[in-house]
């Protein structure tokens, strides 16, 4: 369980040996908010949030995801005829959440599978943008030229239309896809697991 990291600020763990400080009552208020936990309670808890983690059921709901945020990125870019970078930030928002709703993840592996989701739904949303005008250029219907790619055309259209900025776009996608992909700990996680065994 080495790879189980625990949400930031979602639970205290109690190890009992540290003596009561009688001028500690200031803190006592914001200690509160805070599930405090024993060891063993800790550990019953980390072993219950691993065991409902689901990698796949994520990654599939993550690809899902940034496959509907791709066909909203392309779909505003060639309405406006304007491309907005910053729509790559809201690929990598949905597919977090994507991620962290169906694979409850607690593991390090769920935000790197949630990255390259978002980065995967921003270059396909780049790629039907661009397959779209060259359809419009050639005097061709999208499925026309959707049906002639291949893994070569592709990249070649993705490089040939990439630029400095894109960088930024797909870097923050990446970084929130990353962020928001991991399960915040509740209290009714908590109870759930403490009253399998307390």
């Amino acid at each position: 369980m080495n790879d189980l990291v625990p949400p930031e600020a979602t639970l205290r763990i109690d190890s009992g040996d540290a003596p009561v400080d009688a001028g500690a009552e200031q803190d006592a208020e914001a200690q509160a908010a805070e599930p405090v936990l024993n060891e063993q309670q800790a550990q019953l808890l980390m072993q219950t949030l691993h065991e409902e983690q689901n990698l796949l059921m994520g990654a599939l709901t993550g690809f899902f995801a940034a496959m509907v945020g791709a066909g909203i990125w392309a779909t505003v870019t060639v309405v406006t005829e304007y491309q907005i970078g910053w729509m790559a930030v809201g690929i990598g928002f949905f597919v977090g959440f994507a991620v962290r709703f169906a694979g409850k993840g607690i593991a390090p592996v769920f935000g790197a599978v949630s990255a390259v989701m978002a980065l995967v739904g921003c270059a396909v949303g780049n790629l039907m943008t661009f397959t779209y005008f060259i359809a419009m250029s050639e005097g061709l219907t999208f499925m026309d030229v959707v049906t002639q790619l291949d893994f070569a055309i592709a990249s070649d259209i993705l490089s040939s239309t990439f630029e400095v900025m894109d960088v930024l776009f797909y870097g923050l996608a990446a970084y929130f896809g990353y962020k928001y992909a991991f399960r915040q700990v509740t209290q009714q996680d908590l109870d759930k697991a403490l009253g399998k065994g307390f």
